[in-house]
């Protein structure tokens, strides 16, 4: 089992374990060892959002890789998945510094291979004993002596600075990925959440002919995410509706752009459901959606299978995650896959990962393809009520081993005769129990989450001070 690596790789308070500087180093100089192994002198590209923090992670990241034999190159503040696609065409490793959508005092460490992958899970835990074996190493050659204040932090990158060719290399793939002038005169509102998509959306919306005004493109190193970007959607479409026949739609990422959610003209939030029907209707009908099948989440609404069902499209569920989307999407060939979260995968051109700016100029281009405004094009999306309650917790061990927790989830699902769902799991990326139900009605759904919420806190919930 993984310690150091969750879902999206490491992740916590930058500056405290497994973000200390000790740690930093150790994961570098681990994956160094593990690309001189696979390849001899191996090449990295590293990549960072806004976030105070990155830097310093990034230089002390960057030392133990050189240490350890690696070229690195950085990109400086840039996108997940701009990483992923350097990565993929001239490098041997790809290094992510973000903590996505969590607050700015978090940071985290992304790895992708060669090929443009995250690494697969097997992968992730023999770096992580190799991380753990490096540290040991360490304090039994220098006991007493665990270097993590953040005052002591490398703030310097080695090696020359930051390559600016880098982001042009990935702006050009976007700007390119449309047809020259299909989006010209499109009214868009984007919102760049403070993070990694300031330096690159301006650009490529230039690029592609786009009518963009943006709000939340000054990051300071500490408002990345703050009641912005995709973790609060209503921000962008609350500014749409305001703005009564000014644009067309609203575009919302978050802190390191590998998702995006949007808002209709009339300043209705659109997550990544509807992405899903919107896109896979668009594909099915160029014959780009292999096999008519989507791969979305556990977390996916009920309404988007109905709906996926009434245009002949198949819907799998695969684990909350988009690698495991993606895991999903390559064994059964599906060319669409996506989270409601708002990742959403193509696999019928280059990208092999979640791109919200690429995923923000697919829903452009299909609607002006149907020549129809966003609200229309997902009309039949008849979501289910649905919530998500977190429960803070101080472990997360299984809830079978609870008996008062199993019960509660058992009792809703009985509850809910089939139409319904409910759907109990960890945050890969924090210390939360997440409950998720759906049901006809408000009122059951409120009390069976109540439920299961509050048995979860009884069992294994951190008290409230």
């Amino acid at each position: 089992m993984r310690m150091l690596f969750g879902t999206d790789g490491i992740r916590g308070v930058a500056g405290d374990p497994p973000l200390d500087q000790a740690t930093v180093g150790a994961a570098g100089a681990a994956l160094g060892r593990h690309l001189a192994a696979q390849h001899g002198s191996a090449g990295v590209v590293i990549g960072q959002d806004t976030r105070e923090s990155s830097p310093w992670i990034a230089a002390t990241l960057s030392s133990a890789l050189r240490s350890a034999g690696a070229r690195v190159r950085h990109a400086g503040v840039i996108t997940t998945p701009a990483i992923a696609l350097l990565a993929r065409r001239n490098f041997e490793a790809g290094v992510v510094i973000s903590a996505s959508h969590n607050p700015w005092t978090d940071n985290g460490i992304k790895i992708f291979g060669h090929d443009g992958y995250k690494l697969s899970d097997e992968l992730e835990e023999k770096i992580e004993a190799d991380i753990f074996s490096h540290l040991h190493n360490q304090r039994e050659a220098q006991p007493g002596d665990d270097v993590h204040g953040a005052d002591d932090h490398a703030q310097q990158l080695p090696g020359g600075g930051t390559d600016p060719e880098l982001l042009r290399e990935y702006v050009e793939w976007l700007a390119s990925s449309v047809p020259a002038g299909a989006l010209k005169g499109l009214r868009v509102l984007v919102d760049c959440a403070n993070g990694a998509s300031t330096p690159v959306a301006h650009e490529v919306f230039s690029r592609c002919g786009v009518q963009a005004r943006f709000m939340h493109d000054r990051p300071d190193g500490r408002n990345i995410n703050e009641s912005c970007g995709a973790l609060h959607p209503g921000v962008v479409a609350a500014a749409v509706a305001q703005s009564p026949g000014a644009f067309d739609l609203g575009v919302t990422f978050d802190g390191d752009a590998d998702r995006a959610l949007f808002s209709d003209a009339r300043g209705n939030v659109m997550n990544g459901d509807a992405v899903l029907l919107l896109t896979a209707r668009d594909m099915q009908a160029r014959g780009l959606l292999r096999g008519d099948t989507v791969v979305a989440t556990t977390m996916s609404n009920m309404g988007l299978e109905v709906a996926l069902q009434r245009s002949g499209i198949r819907m799998l569920r695969a684990p909350v995650g988009d690698k495991y989307v993606l895991e999903q999407m390559q064994k059964t060939g599906a060319s669409l896959g996506g989270e409601q979260s708002g990742h959403i995968i193509f696999r019928d051109g280059d990208s092999t990962t979640g791109d919200g700016l690429l995923t923000a100029l697919r829903v452009m281009e299909v609607l002006v393809r149907a020549g129809k405004p966003l609200e229309e094009l997902v009309a039949d999306l008849a979501v289910y009520p649905q919530t998500i309650k977190n429960v803070r917790v101080r472990e997360k061990r299984p809830f079978e081993e609870f008996p008062s927790v199993a019960s509660a989830i058992r009792s809703a699902e009985q509850a809910l005769h089939g139409c319904g769902r409910v759907v109990v799991r960890y945050s890969g990326t924090e210390a939360l129990a997440r409950v998720m139900v759906e049901a006809e009605s408000e009122d059951t759904l409120r009390r069976l989450s109540d439920n299961i919420a509050g048995e979860i806190q009884k069992a294994l919930g951190v008290e409230r001070g």
